[in-house]
C-alpha cells in the first residue's frame, strides 16, 4: 500500500474508494468504524471529476482509496500507470490523501458474487482490503 500523500492514515475514518477503468470508474464508501464498504455507483464518460466532486461533497471523506491493477506476476502495465495518474489527479483537485491498493481480481470477485454494478462492487472490495491491511 502506498499513498500519494501519507499523513497518519489511522486518523482518517471515512473513505471514498475508486475502481479506475478507462470506460467506467466504480465508487464505494466506507469507514474505519464499521470496517466495511458499500458500493455507491459507477461513473462513465470522459469528464468524471464533476461527478466525483459531487460525491466528495456529499460523503465528506477524510481520504480516498484507489485500486491499482497489476499483472498476476506483480508487473505493472499501461492501466497501472493510468490508475496512478488518476490518483495524482484526485489528490491535486481535491487535496485529500490518496491511498493505493493492489486491486488484482477485484472485478472478477465482484462478478462471481453476482454484483449488479461490478465496478462499484469492486471499489467496495478495494476499500475493504485497504481497511483490513491498515489495521
Amino acid at each position: 500500500m502506498t499513498a500519494v500523500e501519507a499523513p497518519a492514515a489511522r486518523s482518517q475514518n471515512s473513505f471514498l474508494a475508486f475502481d479506475f477503468g478507462t470506460k467506467r470508474i466504480g465508487v464505494a464508501t466506507g469507514s474505519r468504524f464499521s470496517g466495511q464498504a458499500e458500493p455507491l455507483r459507477s461513473i462513465a464518460g470522459n469528464a468524471p471529476f464533476d461527478a466525483i466532486a459531487a460525491l466528495i461533497k456529499e460523503w465528506q471523506p477524510d481520504a480516498l482509496v484507489i485500486g491499482v491493477p497489476f499483472h498476476p506476476d506483480g508487473a505493472e502495465h499501461e492501466t497501472t500507470q493510468r490508475a496512478r495518474r488518476f490518483g495524482r489527479q484526485l489528490h491535486g483537485r481535491f487535496r485529500l490523501p490518496v491511498h493505493e491498493v493492489d486491486e488484482r481480481y477485484t472485478s472478477v470477485e465482484a462478478e462471481s458474487h453476482g454484483a449488479r454494478d461490478v465496478d462499484a462492487a469492486a471499489a467496495a472490495l478495494i476499500l475493504e482490503q485497504f481497511l483490513r491491511e491498515d489495521r
